[in-house]
């Protein structure tokens, strides 16, 4: 900031400031604030050069793999080119089975995809304005207006929300499989009443059939009573009858006869 301060002093009588870096003016002079974020990111990043710096001093002062700690690499397989990106790979066969060296190459493979395919250095930095991942050159192209994080920061916060999501779906689950429950017991609860009610309407039938057919018995039994009972009175009212006319009869043929007489 100081030196920015004393070119601005420089530049007070013409009343225009100007950015050394992108050369814009401005009018009146603009209160200077320091970006935090973005000094974090310059400091962490000037502290992985300086360990990266002492491992590669330490890799030089040690002494070099024999033949068999290094990869065969056949044709098609993995390579770099003279810019540090990846080649296209089919196959790699190391001499020695190492589990340590397979799981550097990985790790080796997995940084050069996180490589800034323009200036060929690490995205260690997120624009959350176009929500892409860039590098710390690329603050000063198409970036330098924009809000920027660490990529370590975003993707912290990206999964803690995933995670809040998470934990969101899963109760919407517990409370959909709650109420999926429910409605089970409720159908299960309708089946039981719906067989209880069948069965309930089967005994009232079968019974009221009983009924039914033991009321049909006894009119029947009434009726033939009955039909026995009057055709006895009839029948015996028809013999007083028959016995009436008879006698009548008799009469009648003793008093022709006596008429006859005399």
């Amino acid at each position: 900031m100081s030196c920015i301060n004393r070119r601005w002093d420089g530049e007070k009588q013409k009343k225009k400031y100007s950015c050394p870096h992108c050369r814009q003016t401005f009018k009146p002079r603009p209160a200077l604030v320091i970006s935090t974020e973005l000094a974090e990111l310059v400091e962490e990043l000037k502290k992985k050069k300086k360990k990266k710096k002492k491992k590669n001093k330490k890799k030089k002062t040690e002494p070099q793999a024999g033949p068999s700690d290094h990869f065969d690499a056949g044709p098609g397989d993995v390579g770099c080119s003279p810019t540090g990106r990846k080649r296209k790979t089919s196959s790699l066969q190391p001499h020695d089975e190492d589990p340590l060296k397979k799981t550097k190459l990985i790790e080796a493979l997995n940084v050069q995809e996180n490589m800034c395919s323009q200036h060929d250095k690490v995205m260690e930095i997120f624009c959350c304005t176009d929500q892409k991942c860039i590098c710390i050159l690329c603050l000063n192209d198409e970036h330098k207006q924009h809000y920027i994080v660490s990529a370590a920061a975003e993707f912290t916060e990206k999964k803690k929300k995933l995670g809040v999501s998470r934990q969101n779906i899963q109760q919407r689950i517990q409370n959909e499989e709650k109420i999926v429950k429910q409605f089970q017991q409720e159908v299960d609860a309708i089946n039981l009443s719906a067989d209880k009610a069948v069965r309930e309407s089967e005994l009232t039938c079968t019974e009221l059939v009983k009924l039914i057919e033991k009321r049909s018995s006894d009119v029947t039994q009434k009726i033939k009573s009955q039909q026995e009972y009057e055709v006895s009175r009839v029948k015996e009212i028809q013999e007083t009858l028959q016995k009436d006319i008879s006698d009548l009869r008799s009469k009648d043929t003793e008093l022709e006869k006596t008429l006859q007489n005399r």
